[in-house]
């Protein structure tokens, strides 16, 4: 192909601010066209295009060294031919149009869009390498390209995109879909950069200044100053040969070429004899100074002396070598660019050579030099990889650059998929933050394009969790305690209960059947009815101290509770309970993650109460009594191994305790019920939880174990409602009672149950200021799945509002029946105790673990006002809107 088939008729008369603004018109117009095209209309334009820069690969380079004066032709063809070729194969299949990832299962699309108009600013060092790559990247991605060539290198750079525009319209593009500055002009560039929808800059760093202050989104580049080390271990001859390689090609005027070399003591001398036997030239000192002098002038690099050779530099410098030196050396000491112009970043084959007594100095100069001028670029390592793996890891993490080169010619290797061939092709190295850029990496097809996501709503996996076993049935205990030794060969059990609980003999229920097996045993009977703390360490310090493999807890929701705290402290004593306290949006995704647990010890929960479902549950709460505070922990390594439900021990449980617990299990299943994370599962358990106690809480509360009937029943729906909320989880009414409880010392049951008509009321509201955020939850449901309770149970109704409200008087009347206050006011709380502290319980509250299942979404002030209503027993219509 010769020269003047290259040059041709290179024209499109953009000459002027006017002519250019109608050329990037035009170019706008044609990519909006180019944007519908399918990816096998634009790989076809891809190949094309590629096919025709590398056939003009050779002329190409001629026209690039004969219009700037720099480099070397053989050097420009092999750069030429990688930006087609390597730039082809590294994103032939990348997909860049339409839908370029699925996944169907989680809904989830990934489409592909172009940005638009590419403003393409070309520097005179690879003028025609750089738009051949920066051609290729924007077609692949469907963008519109406007090129702004160096003055200096025009004609090449030109003639490089009229080829390849050629082939692409041929191949079926648009006619106008690249353009380019026929007359380069600063003030072109400028208005080049203000009307494209993304600048993609190389050149130097005033240029890349302006893209990056031009108000549009820009990619750019910044300097060099590659240091490489070459370290006791590496391979002297190879570390030589590859710096002279990558420091000789195109006479250095890749950014990512080699600017120093920082040798260790040791190797000192043979690197050097080596690298001159190589072909370097090692200056005197006089020489040296001379030769900087001719570098840099005011400060600056002369640009004079880039991209030409060895020889020439020095003629500049009035220095003589030999004519077949590669490349000149200067044995240098300083690392500062006001002290040392070899220090600079030279774009030439002139190299300066540092000695380092030691890994950390070397380390240390290199840095010195990246600070200066190289910030986020390259740095270089030669050195053994197998035996020096810990000096790699130190030398990778103090070298602030986006690539770190080991044993690898730095020019070949920076660009990438020559030396290693995970890191992609790319005349355009992003320097990061370091360097003041938009990207870190090689840039590529995927920094010119706009990506969308499509989303479609799916409903995450749920979950139904109980415990390993659990035992239900009079007389259950017996059986299941043989368990711990038959099955699980226990030798030491440590019981968790309270005082009333060890005193009035229950513990020896479990204990005689312990005895009766061999496995010794202690007891902890200090729970008070709302743990705290300090409690669940002093059991934990016990434990400790007694070392066993089983934990049993005995008794309501308190021991229980405790005991989980005192297990979680017993077998991991470095955990933070603040950490374990940590509120969580779900449970799956929490920050501070609960350890394993069961490792030491087998947990089993033994209720005497029905009421707080705790066996089930993999909840805790916990009470923070400096702060008025009661924490509901919640995980499911918290969950027990073995649950036993004897009716049997619950018994002769007095009467306001089975009213309070009973009441407590009934609002367990309405807000399981409620909750946004109900599911089928759930459900049943807690509709069926609710009917009974519905049917027998009344009884077992005014006969006690004269009913033996309601009392079995009133333990299983216990149990069935803490199955349901431990996988559907609570409610605000649950948030609140435990701040109600913690301020105002009001047991948990009475709290709930004083809060529990004004919460029902609050979720039936069909167009609630909030509503609560799970996917599965779609739209509120409140007063449909009240209303299908009280249908459920049988309290009649016409219409769904009829029903809410007949499910509300039943609950009264079974309050009535329990002797429960109707209101905080009745309870006893001081009305000016009570006002003074309703703000920050509202906070709190809102604040709580439960407050998140929900189904209606509260406001702190919302909370305020249902607590003030339960405070003075307002009783207010249903509304549901």
């Amino acid at each position: 192909m010769d020269k003047q088939k290259i040059d041709g008729n290179l024209t499109n008369n953009v000459v002027d601010a006017k002519t250019l603004q109608t050329k990037i018109n035009e170019i706008r117009q044609a990519q909006k066209i180019f944007a519908t095209y399918t990816q096998e209309q634009v790989d076809k334009i891809f190949l094309a295009m590629a096919i025709a820069a590398d056939k003009a690969r050779i002329p190409l380079a001629k026209m690039a060294v004969r219009d700037t004066g720099m480099g070397i032709i053989e050097d420009k063809v092999i750069k030429n031919h990688y930006a087609a070729e390597y730039i082809y194969n590294a994103y032939k299949n990348t997909k860049t149009c339409g839908i370029i990832e699925r996944d169907a299962t989680f809904g989830w699309t990934k489409i592909a869009e172009p940005i638009g108009v590419i403003a393409a600013i070309i520097p005179t060092t690879n003028p025609t390498s750089t738009v051949i790559f920066k051609i290729l990247i924007a077609l692949k991605t469907r963008n519109g390209l406007i090129i702004s060539p160096h003055p200096r290198a025009k004609n090449c750079t030109i003639s490089a995109a009229k080829i390849m525009l050629d082939a692409a319209i041929k191949a079926g593009a648009p006619e106008n879909i690249i353009g380019w500055i026929d007359e380069p002009s600063l003030e072109l560039s400028n208005q080049v950069m203000h009307e494209a929808d993304l600048i993609l800059a190389t050149g130097g760093p005033g240029m890349v200044r302006a893209a990056y202050s031009s108000g549009k989104p820009a990619i750019g580049v910044g300097p060099g100053n590659v240091p490489a080390i070459v370290a006791s271990s590496a391979n002297i001859r190879m570390a030589a040969s590859s710096i002279l390689m990558s420091k000789t090609f195109d006479n250095g005027m890749i950014c990512a070429s080699e600017q120093s070399a920082i040798v260790l003591a040791d190797v000192y001398n043979e690197f050097k004899k080596e690298i001159i036997y190589q072909g370097g030239y090692v200056l005197s000192a006089i020489d040296a100074q001379k030769v900087g002098s001719t570098l840099i002038v005011n400060g600056s690099l002369n640009p004079k002396i880039v991209g030409q050779s060895a020889f020439t530099i020095a003629k500049m410098a009035g220095v003589n070598v030999p004519i077949t030196t590669k490349v000149l050396i200067a044995e240098v000491t300083a690392t500062d660019f006001a002290k040392e112009p070899f220090a600079h970043e030279k774009l030439s084959p002139c190299l300066a050579l540092y000695k380092a007594e030691n890994f950390e100095e070397a380390i240390t100069k290199a840095d010195h030099l990246i600070l200066q001028g190289g910030l986020g670029h390259t740095t270089s390592l030669f050195i053994n990889h197998e035996t020096d793996y810990e000096k790699i890891q130190i030398w990778q993490t103090r070298m602030r650059t986006g690539r770190c080169l080991v044993n690898t010619p730095s020019s070949q290797g920076g660009i990438g998929d020559l030396f290693n061939f995970k890191l992609k092709p790319s005349l355009t190295l992003g320097c990061g933050s370091w360097g003041g850029n938009a990207v870190s990496e090689n840039v590529g097809v995927q920094h010119l394009l706009n990506t969308k996501i499509v989303a479609c709503r799916r409903e995450n996996m749920l979950w139904y969790r109980v415990p390993e076993k659990v035992y239900f049935k009079r007389g259950s205990l017996a059986i299941a305690c043989r368990e711990f030794k038959e099955v699980y060969n226990k030798k030491r059990a440590f019981i968790v209960t309270d005082k009333f609980l060890y005193y009035s003999g229950f513990t020896k229920e479990v204990t005689k059947y312990l005895d009766e097996m061999g496995i010794q045993h202690a007891t902890f009977f200090d729970v008070e009815p709302d743990p705290s703390i300090e409690t669940a360490q002093t059991g934990a310090e016990a434990m400790r101290t007694f070392q066993p493999d089983l934990i049993i807890a005995i008794g309501g929701g308190s021991p229980i509770d405790a005991a989980k705290i005192m297990w979680v402290l017993y077998e991991h004593p470095e955990v933070v309970f603040q950490d374990l306290a940590m509120r969580f949006m779900d449970i799956r995704k929490r920050i501070a993650k609960f350890p394993r647990m069961g490792d030491k010890a087998y947990f089993c929960a033994i209720p005497t109460t029905s009421g707080t479902g705790s066996e089930v549950t993999p909840f805790a709460v916990i009470t923070d009594n400096r702060n008025h505070i009661k924490y509901p922990l919640a995980d499911y390594e918290l969950l027990p191994k073995m649950a036993i439900i004897d009716p049997d021990l619950t018994m002769n449980v007095p009467q306001g305790l089975t009213a309070a617990s009973g009441i407590d299990a009934l609002t367990h299943a309405l807000e399981a019920l409620a909750s946004t994370m109900a599911s089928d599962y759930t459900n049943g358990t807690a509709r069926e939880a609710a009917r009974l106690i519905f049917k027998y809480l009344p009884s077992a509360y005014t006969n006690g174990a004269k009913d033996v009937k309601a009392r079995e029943e009133m333990a299983n729906a216990s149990c069935m409602a803490g199955i349901a909320f431990a996988n559907a989880f609570l409610g605000v009414c649950h948030s609140m009672a435990h701040k109600l409880g913690s301020y105002h010392h009001i047991p948990h049951g009475i709290a709930n149950a004083l809060l529990i008509n004004e919460v029902i009321k609050f979720n039936c509201s069909e167009a609630p200021i909030k509503m609560g955020t799970f996917s599965q939850y779609k739209y509120p449901q409140g007063l449909k799945r009240y209303s299908e309770l009280a249908d459920y149970i049988g309290f009649g109704g016409k219409s769904p509002e009829d029903k809410v409200q007949n499910l509300i008087n039943e609950i009264n009347k079974l309050k009535t029946h329990l002797n429960i206050p109707k209101s905080i006011q009745d309870a006893g709380v001081k009305e000016d105790i009570f006002l003074a502290t309703l703000d920050k319980m509202s906070e709190d509250a809102f604040d709580d673990q439960c407050t998140g299942a929900n189904p209606r979404y509260p406001l702190i002030s919302e909370i305020k006002e249902m607590y003030l209503n339960a405070y003075y027993g307002k009783v207010l219509p249903l509304k549901i809107k």
